[in-house]
């Protein structure tokens, strides 16, 4: 899409704005952060000399690729500072915004940017661009100041790693939404063997808490240790534990609710008809954008 010069600067922006905070969500993992990095685009794009840009759209979504690097470089240490595992903040799909479409137009799932996040910033927006959002390799190499060839080099690079990581399962909505219902009602009940069940035996389980709440510091795996846990969560709240399925970064998910308050969002890889993996956000900063009562 080319944008013509001659729009107003708000007119323009608006247009680009839903694209420009997909592309720093995926980038960055949290609203917050992409909401400024966007707002700095912004700013930039209302300061320069508009009459000499040729096509606005490309403009701003390099600025933003640019930014949300920067931003992704400045927040290593803090990364590697974070307690236990990090995980992105949630899209709950409860207000239909033109940033909601945009974010779960494609693929944004928990366990793809948990993927994502094992990229150098350069390969994760090489990656982006190329594979989610449809960018030539000559418009890459501009955005990010480095040759086609080893923006190829790096797509290549950062492909083979989420490839290897992130087995793609091709599975219907509705049986998912199934799927997760009869866990939902099994967790409710603390019906270990209910859960087992509905679990593949190398299961794996990914929390995190931020250090804020407990969450546990290595990936849990296999059906009996992943349904313990949940068990273990209605057993200490006997009847104060509820769970709703939700939109969780546009797929079917579960948001669980103790003495009525959000205590999680949840998403689940699932395959055969089987739960594969759990990433649970126990992280209250990462829940600000959750219902927060039941």
């Amino acid at each position: 899409m080319t944008l013509p010069s001659s729009l107003a600067p708000t007119d323009s922006f608006a247009t680009v704005r839903p694209r420009l905070f997909a592309i720093a969500y995926r980038m960055l993992g949290t609203r917050a952060d992409a909401e400024d990095v966007v707002q700095d685009a912004w700013l930039r794009w209302n300061g320069s000399e508009r009459a000499s840009v040729a096509t606005p759209e490309a403009w701003l979504v390099t600025v933003t690729t640019r930014l949300a690097i920067d931003r992704l470089r400045s927040r290593k240490l803090e990364r590697e500072a974070y307690v236990g595992w990090w995980l992105p903040e949630p899209l709950i799909e409860d207000a239909h915004t033109p940033e909601a479409a945009a974010e779960l137009a494609s693929d944004v799932s928990v366990a793809f940017l948990w993927v994502l996040e094992r990229l150098a910033p350069e390969e994760r927006a090489a990656f982006l661009l190329r594979q989610v959002f449809d960018q030539d390799y000559p418009d890459i190499a501009a955005m990010l100041g480095k040759s086609e060839a080893a923006c190829r080099q790096l797509v290549h690079r950062a492909q083979a790693r989420v490839k290897q990581e992130q087995p793609r399962f091709d599975v219907p909505q509705a049986a998912h939404r199934e799927l997760l219902a009869r866990f939902m009602q099994a967790a409710g009940a603390g019906d270990r063997t209910a859960m087992k069940a509905l679990m593949a035996d190398d299961v794996q389980l990914v929390s995190d808490g931020g250090g804020k709440v407990k969450s546990f510091l290595r990936v849990l795996e296999g059906a009996g240790r992943v349904a313990g846990v949940y068990w273990s969560v209605e057993h200490a709240f006997p009847g104060r534990v509820a769970y709703r399925q939700a939109l969780v970064n546009g797929e079917p998910g579960l948001l669980r609710y103790v003495d009525g308050r959000i205590e999680s969002a949840q998403s689940f890889i699932v395959d055969a008809g089987r739960i594969v993996a759990a990433f649970v956000i126990r992280n209250p900063d990462k829940l600000a954008g959750a219902p927060q009562t039941i």
